[in-house]
């Protein structure tokens, strides 16, 4: 009976271990995660412009960090990487000793020493014309009272909000193209972005309608949109101004009124 029991128990603990095979645990195939730090994935709609926005990083430099070159064409569910590779300098090692230098004989003292000829200065090389990075004349993107001014501080104050009336006109401030369309920043409502030159963009929110497409040119006074309240509880435009990523306030550029 004793033998037949310990089989029993041998038996028991096998079936035991069979059962109980250890799981991977997640992540350890290395499968990047949605909320990695420092990386943001491409959801549909996204541009490198909007995702700049958001992030409030040049977007020059984000292209610049993922690799992507002009016209700036990414693709959802694209991981970027939002924060500056990390680069490791190494120092060179020294492995060569120093060799003594011989002296002169006196028969090659007495040769002339003939000095060296003097550096030839590089000339300048012909380059195309650069892109433009002059400021943009800014003019008032919409009629109505100045109902929230600008705090780079306070986040959903780093613009200002014009009050006015549902379906008023929405200007273009300066001539640009759009380069974001639609309402994926939270907070914005129905947005356009509007690229004027290599440092300066520009953003509407809240709008009712949208009247332009994403790529379009747009003139300085062309209505891109129709003001509305999307985003928010009252009829605004939320407008932006950002000079190489950075948030500057609207009322320094902006003609007086």
């Amino acid at each position: 009976m004793l033998r037949n029991g310990c089989i029993a128990v041998l038996f028991a603990l096998f079936l035991s271990a069979c059962g109980s095979s250890a799981k991977a645990p997640v992540g350890e195939r290395g499968i990047p995660s949605a909320s990695n730090p420092g990386t943001h994935r491409v959801s549909k709609g996204e541009s490198l412009y909007s995702i700049a926005w958001k992030y409030g990083i040049d977007y020059k430099e984000l292209a610049k960090w993922n690799g992507i070159n002009s016209p700036y064409t990414i693709h959802a569910n694209q991981q970027l990487r939002t924060e500056p590779p990390r680069s490791v300098v190494r120092m060179p090692l020294q492995t060569e000793s120093v060799k003594p230098v011989p002296l002169p004989t006196p028969a090659q003292k007495s040769k002339p020493i003939q000095k060296p000829a003097p550096p030839v200065a590089n000339k300048p090389v012909a380059r195309g014309k650069p892109a433009s990075t002059g400021k943009p004349v800014w003019q008032w993107p919409a009629q109505g009272r100045l109902a929230r001014k600008f705090d780079a501080k306070s986040t959903g104050k780093k613009g200002i909000a014009i009050a006015g009336q549902r379906n008023a006109p929405v200007r273009a401030a300066a001539a640009g193209r759009v380069v974001y369309r639609g309402s994926g920043l939270v907070g914005y409502g129905r947005l356009i972005i509007v690229k004027h030159n290599n440092n300066y963009l520009s953003a509407y929110g809240h709008n009712q309608e949208l009247m332009i497409e994403e790529g379009d040119q747009v003139r300085a006074g062309q209505v891109i949109a129709r003001m509305g309240s999307s985003g928010t509880k009252s009829v605004m435009l939320h407008f932006e101004i950002r000079r190489n990523g950075k948030p500057v306030d609207p009322l320094r550029l902006l003609p007086r009124r």
